[in-house]
């Protein structure tokens, strides 16, 4: 059985290291992997959108409206722009951060309000507030490893395996840090 992850945020917020470390995890667990990365002006905050699907033979990274398994989203706008790809039963992990876009901050157009209760009322979504876990781990770039962390405990994978590859993958002087994010996400209720 193939699993299809999404991960969804904004330039800067680390979705290419949370990829890394899904993709390392289920690779170091015997899986086929294939990762894909879509970068729209990602330096400038744009959006950031990578496809991460597993499973015994995975053909093509790509995943197509109502077909993921699991929404990563590193940010509440990038979460509703993401849903049309959840399938039905699937799960959503948002963090409550909004990063306002650059049509935003010009004025040009207002942030979305109640995202948090939209998504809620159309799909199942655990919303994560992730930046303020990661300032407890120490650094509030660890937002990545804490929705790690909270995908992670909702994985067959066991909880050594993610330390493991975390281990292994995190720069030596951010790791106490990011494995810090990593069991707050994980121990998340």
């Amino acid at each position: 059985m193939t699993k299809q992850i999404m991960i969804v945020g904004v330039g800067g917020q680390g979705t290419l290291l949370a990829s890394r470390i899904l993709g390392n995890t289920v690779i170091n667990e015997g899986y086929d992997v294939k990762v894909s990365e879509v970068h729209g002006m990602s330096q400038r905050g744009g959006s950031v959108v990578t496809y991460v699907k597993y499973g015994d033979k995975v053909y093509s990274p790509i995943i197509d409206r109502g077909e993921a398994d699991i929404i990563l989203a590193f940010e509440m706008l990038e979460a509703y722009r993401a849903m049309p790809y959840l399938k039905k039963g699937g799960k959503m992990i948002v963090n409550t951060q909004e990063i306002a876009p650059m049509p935003v901050i010009t004025g040009a157009c207002s942030y979305p309000a109640d995202i948090k209760d939209k998504l809620a009322e159309k799909i199942d979504v655990i919303p994560v507030d992730a930046l303020t876990m990661a300032e407890k781990a120490g650094n509030f770039k660890a937002v990545n490893v804490v929705l790690i962390g909270v995908m992670a405990k909702r994985t067959d994978i066991p909880y050594e395996k993610w330390v493991e590859t975390i281990t292994t993958t995190v720069p030596p002087k951010f790791l106490d840090v990011n494995l810090k994010a990593f069991e707050l996400g994980y121990n998340l209720k």
